[in-house]
C-alpha cells in the first residue's frame, strides 16, 4: 500500500495543508484576542508556569525533609523496641 507524500501530509495534518493553515491562523487570532482582552501575555503565562514549578519543587523538598525527620525520630524508638522484642522471642524459644 503506497501513500503519496501529500496524502500522508494531509492525513497527518487532518486535512489539506492550506485548509489547516487557515484554520490554525483563525484560531490563533481568536485565542490572541481573548488573551489580550484578559490582559494576559505569553511571557506572563510562562513566568506563572515557572513560579508554579518552583513552588512545587520547594514544597516537595520541605515535605521530603519533614518525612525524613519523622522517619529518623520514629526509627529511634521503633528499631530498639523491635530489636528487644525479637531478642526476647528468640530467648524464649518461640522464634
Amino acid at each position: 500500500m503506497s501513500y503519496g507524500s501529500s496524502g500522508g501530509v494531509s492525513r497527518f495534518l487532518g486535512g489539506s495543508p492550506l485548509g489547516v493553515l487557515v484554520r490554525l491562523l483563525a484560531l490563533c487570532v481568536v485565542v490572541g484576542l481573548i488573551l489580550d482582552q484578559l490582559d494576559l501575555d505569553v511571557f506572563r503565562l510562562l513566568d506563572y508556569a515557572i513560579d508554579v514549578i518552583r513552588d512545587l519543587l520547594a514544597n516537595s523538598a520541605d515535605l521530603i525533609r519533614a518525612l525524613l525527620r519523622w522517619l529518623i525520630i520514629g526509627a529511634a524508638v521503633v528499631i530498639p523496641v523491635w530489636l528487644v522484642l525479637r531478642l526476647l522471642k528468640v530467648g524464649s524459644g518461640r522464634g
